[in-house]
């Protein structure tokens, strides 16, 4: 199942917004930012994808680093509160891991993330 295009992060601002206001969590192989949209009454959680040359290497390395990233997104979504953005940046080991590994330590993070407070 492909992600539907109004969950994708398009704009700058977006990417911006999230990287200012959200919060980040680290592992080896990326990096994620979530910034939960206090005024959203959205239901669908959005992921913008970074996979920059310095860090991941040639265009094939980058295409495939942004696929397993998104495919993480697309398996484990529900796991994350529902009006947020999700930044993730690849890091060079994200394609030296196995999917297993990638899919335990973005759950990991997933867990740590704050619910979402609506007063």
């Amino acid at each position: 199942m492909r992600l539907r295009p109004e969950q994708h992060l398009r704009s700058q601002g977006d990417f911006r917004r999230a990287r200012e206001q959200g919060r980040r969590y680290q592992c080896d192989a990326f990096t994620f930012w979530w910034w939960q949209n206090p005024d959203s009454a959205a239901v669908l959680r959005r992921v913008g994808v970074v996979a920059s040359t310095a860090a991941v290497g040639i265009a094939v390395q980058r295409n495939r680093a942004k696929r397993r990233l998104r495919e993480l997104f697309r398996r484990h979504q529900e796991l994350l509160p529902v009006g947020g953005d999700l930044v993730i940046v690849a890091r060079r080991a994200l394609n030296r891991l196995p999917f297993t590994v990638l899919e335990e330590r973005f759950t990991a993070i997933c867990r740590q993330l704050p619910a979402p407070s609506h007063a």
